[in-house]
């Protein structure tokens, strides 16, 4: 299985408007509802069940279906876990000596690709751009939510 862990820092000089530990939980929250509006590629996101703590949903991201199974650990983490077993990814929000930060941490299964290979490295590391340009779009989408008022 391929891993990656990538944190930013919510509020970096010169961004506005500033986000609160709230306001980034609430777009995590909104974001394992539906999807679609914070990540690129993703054309599907249809709740499947939900309860106060978990959320079953089924996604098509860049062409390929998958459901995936949501906790919601409120205030500081979202994991997600596709069913199909191909990977997990979780979302913490943490304190720092510099601030908020949002941490991404994902683990990914190619289908196809031998685990523990320099072919499963190789492919990861070409898609480790679009897995670190993913915490920065999430961002700047709950940064755009809370400038219109949405949050």
């Amino acid at each position: 299985m391929y891993t990656l862990s990538h944190a930013i820092p919510v509020n970096p000089d010169g961004i506005e408007p500033k986000l609160t530990r709230e306001q980034v939980w609430a777009g995590l929250a909104l974001k394992a509802v539906d999807a679609k509006p914070f990540v690129d590629g993703m054309t599907q996101c249809d709740l499947i069940e939900r309860t106060d703590t978990t959320i079953k949903r089924e996604i098509t991201f860049r062409g390929a279906q998958s459901q995936e199974f949501i906790t919601l650990f409120e205030p500081v983490k979202v994991q997600f876990e596709r069913l199909d077993g191909t990977g997990w990814i979780d979302n913490v929000i943490s304190d720092s000596e510099s601030g908020l930060v949002l941490s991404f941490t994902f683990g990914v299964r190619f289908p196809g690709i031998t685990e523990d290979t320099p072919e499963e490295t190789a492919k990861g590391d070409s898609m480790r751009g679009a897995y670190v340009g993913a915490v920065a779009a999430t961002l700047a989408k709950v940064r755009e939510m809370v400038a219109n008022g949405e949050l």
